[in-house]
């Protein structure tokens, strides 16, 4: 068989490539990868060192979970939530927890009240960062609301589109649509800003599995994590000129608090989430987690793990981090094959 390379001079056919060895190679390749996974983690680098960063929703949950990651790898982080006393205290909690002494531990993390569909609000925490730091490398877009959980029942189904609440669905998507593209404007704006000679910054939200596939979660949550997906493609498209990059991440359940609540609320016939479960007492809390995480493998195509907060956050970290300088407009699955297919025939 006649290869393309024969119809090329000689003079022209380019010698393979060299690639630099890497630190610790080894001419075994299968070792190579643990080798170098080892070497950096002895160093223990720290992948955000140096970043300013704000983390909506980040007093709890998930949220709370980015905030540790990021304040671990050496990120300046601004806590933006309603949750006053959770997210004083979790910012309490981490300062001087990473490198920095002196003053400058005080200022490893801080917390602000923001309601993200209040753009007053997102405006203010950004100016927060900005007078703090002098810059905004990171947005983390997690706060949201899954909505009203109804029955479910075949005689009573508010789930229901027949029975949709209009006030209902536009409390959803403002905090989860509108909140997200307030966080975009104001994050944008202050990385074109504070940012120059090429920085750029990451803006990461936090979006849903419901997101990608129908029948996933309720309609209003699934709209507006379906207009989140659409508005991180868009304003990676425009930002991009600017090395601003914008991508997602989209988790199946995790059993936080908002999710645990919501499915013992439906089964329980409430109409809405609440936070009863953070005030249980601690064995039946870890209960109703651990009834919640059954379920939730059990629905699961990729059998053994459990998600939990932390695999969302670690996700967060690579799009945040400079790991993924090339990365933009992506939706970053954490599903475990769960949106990818459907075992109709028994493999």
């Amino acid at each position: 068989m006649t290869t393309a390379l024969e119809f090329m001079p000689a003079d022209k056919i380019a010698a393979p490539r060299a690639w630099p060895a890497a630190d610790n190679a080894t001419s075994n390749n299968a070792a190579a990868p643990a080798a170098a996974a080892t070497g950096a983690a002895a160093a223990g680098r720290r992948r955000l060192e140096g970043k300013v960063a704000i983390v909506t929703g980040g007093a709890r949950g998930i949220g709370e979970a980015i905030v540790r990651v990021f304040v671990r790898h050496g990120a300046r982080v601004l806590i933006a939530d309603i949750d006053d006393a959770a997210g004083q205290a979790l910012a309490s909690s981490l300062i001087g927890t990473g490198e920095e002494a002196g003053a400058e531990s005080l200022a490893c993390c801080s917390f602000v009240h923001c309601d993200v569909s209040c753009e007053a609000d997102v405006e203010r925490a950004v100016g927060l960062a900005l007078a703090a730091h002098g810059r905004l490398d990171v947005l983390c877009n997690n706060a949201g609301v899954l909505g009203g959980q109804g029955t479910g029942s075949p005689n009573n189904n508010t789930n229901s589109i027949a029975s949709l609440d209009a006030a209902e669905f536009d409390r959803v998507l403002r905090v989860n649509a509108l909140g997200a593209a307030l966080g975009m404007k104001h994050a944008a704006r202050a990385m074109l800003q504070g940012n120059g000679n090429g920085h750029g910054g990451s803006i990461v939200s936090v979006a849903s599995v419901a997101g990608v596939l129908g029948g996933m979660g309720p309609h209003a949550y699934t709209a507006s994590k379906h207009a989140l997906l659409g508005l991180t493609k868009n304003a990676a498209c425009e930002l991009g000129k600017h090395g601003i990059r914008v991508n997602c991440v989209s988790p199946f359940g995790v059993a936080t608090s908002m999710l645990v609540n919501a499915w013992r609320d439906r089964t329980a016939g409430a109409g809405d989430e609440d936070d009863e479960g953070i005030v249980m007492s601690g064995a039946r809390w870890a209960s109703e987690v651990e009834k919640t995480e059954e379920m939730l493998r059990g629905m699961a195509t990729l059998k053994g793990p459990t998600l939990r907060e932390a695999d969302v956050a670690e996700a967060a970290l690579f799009l945040a981090s400079d790991e993924s300088s090339y990365v933009s407009g992506h939706n970053l699955v954490v599903d475990g094959g769960v949106t990818t297919s459907r075992n109709v025939i028994g493999l």
